[in-house]
């Protein structure tokens, strides 16, 4: 069996902590066993690695998670990167055509496609590993999961099957989040969740890039991913499949898709920064900011305030934070990279016009910023904590607190930490993007 990950997303719903960099499953507002707190993806993958699912497990996402991904759950994770966004039919298949082509699977694997976010326990994924087998006795040409309703919720879809009860039914049809009164009928005729898992065989997913005139080679694909129908699965696949199986999963699942349903499965009301007077019943507090947060004498609130913005919103309301926002994308303030983070402090423009952007950042030990230079823009660095050492042109030198670097346009620049280091770096030019950075051979030794 291979586990294939699906990582995507803005996770607008979740704002202002989510942003395009930072999606909902890299949010650590969850109970880890340690005490900590973690983020669904990792919980997800540690939940993987304790049924020896890991190893057998990779995770296909976009450039912009790739350095969270790692950062979060491990550089040792395989990543499929797509090309591009293109919903989660060609995420699928460009999966199918890496375990093909590159790890050089049977086509008679079984391939279990699932998101990366699921809130589930672990038994859950001791209902995974049947699936092979259902497709084996059932002949079908998926299998599903569809988790037991306990409510008739509106905001997940259903599986309908000819069988009402059950180890393995026959699915009949898909219903897309039925109001409450027709949900509740669904539930009545044993009607399933839709914990949006998919399993075939390796030979099935093949046969899709096969039919639509596309390369099974991993390399041609992405070559030519954008010829490939941007569509969901479920639109583009499943729906027009007449053998599909479905498992019952009678544990608990759910989807932590929005701000009602997350903090739902927070543990305390108040995470960072705040204060919540006692009649202020079933409200939340998430505060990112060095800034205490009060809230009085108000109910079933979530408050949430990240370096992005503030939320204010009656929990049932909060789903409508997407329409609100619209398709807008503005530069994320709070980033997580492999090397550690930053926070936008301030962004404008000066007496010249010239673009000044203000960033805090942490690089954690052992790591350093890629060797880089900027044609366009100069930059200053003043280390605020920690220390390490700073290459200007390959000239070294060590740095510690309070030290200024000025690193000026066209010079090449890198810094390593040799303790968690923090410093306050202030970027001025003419443009400030990513495409103003022009990246060298790491100038770090592994003994450094």
């Amino acid at each position: 069996m291979k586990l294939v990950l699906l990582s995507g997303g803005s996770g607008k719903r979740l704002w202002p902590l989510s942003n395009d960099s930072r999606s909902k499953q890299f949010l650590k507002v969850l109970p880890a066993p340690d005490g900590q707190r973690e983020s669904m993806v990792q919980r997800v993958w540690r939940q993987i690695g304790e049924v020896g699912l890991a190893s057998h497990a990779c995770i296909v996402t976009g450039n912009a998670q790739a350095e969270i991904i790692h950062s979060q759950i491990g550089e040792q994770v395989p990543l499929i990167i797509e090309p591009a966004r293109r919903d989660t039919f060609a995420a699928i298949v460009l999966a199918a055509s890496y375990v093909s082509s590159v790890v050089k699977a049977d086509p008679d694997e079984t391939i279990v496609v699932m998101p990366v976010d699921p809130y589930v326990d672990v038994e859950f994924f001791a209902t995974i590993q049947k699936l092979g087998e259902v497709l084996k006795s059932t002949g079908s040409s998926l299998a599903l999961i569809g988790a037991a309703p306990t409510h008739p919720s509106e905001k997940y879809g259903y599986i309908l099957t000819e069988e009402s009860t059950g180890e393995v039914r026959t699915v009949k049809r898909f219903a897309e989040k039925p109001k409450e009164a027709l949900a509740r009928t669904f539930m009545e005729q044993g009607a399933l969740w839709n914990c949006g898992i998919f399993a075939g065989k390796l030979s099935f997913f093949m046969e899709l890039l096969r039919h639509r005139g596309l390369p099974a080679e991993f390399a041609s694909l992405r070559e030519r991913y954008g010829e490939i129908p941007k569509n969901s699965f479920d639109y583009e696949v499943v729906e027009h499949l007449r053998d599909i199986s479905v498992i019952p999963y009678t544990g608990y699942w759910k989807d932590l898709g929005t701000w009602n349903t997350l903090t739902e499965e927070m543990t305390e009301p108040i995470s960072g920064k705040g204060v919540c007077s006692h009649d202020s019943a079933n409200t939340h507090i998430v505060n990112e900011l060095d800034i205490p947060v009060a809230v009085l004498g108000v109910s079933n609130l979530i408050v949430a305030a990240s370096p992005d913005g503030i939320l204010i919103a009656d929990k049932e309301e909060s789903p409508r934070i997407k329409e609100i926002l619209g398709d807008d994308h503005p530069r994320p303030m709070y980033v997580e990279r492999y090397w550690g983070w930053y926070r936008v402090l301030e962004y404008g423009l000066n007496d010249r016009g010239d673009e000044v952007l203000v960033r805090r950042v942490c690089i954690l030990a052992g790591k350093s910023l890629s060797y880089q230079m900027h044609k366009q823009r100069e930059e200053v660095w003043t280390i605020t904590a920690g220390h390490g050492e700073v290459i200007l042109e390959s000239r070294r030198r060590a740095v510690h607190i309070g030290d200024v670097i000025r690193i000026p346009q066209g010079v090449k620049h890198s810094i390593l930490a040799h303790h968690e280091l923090q410093m306050i770096e202030t970027q001025i030019g003419s443009s400030i993007t990513e495409a103003d950075i022009y990246r060298f051979d790491s100038p770090w030794s592994i003994d450094d």
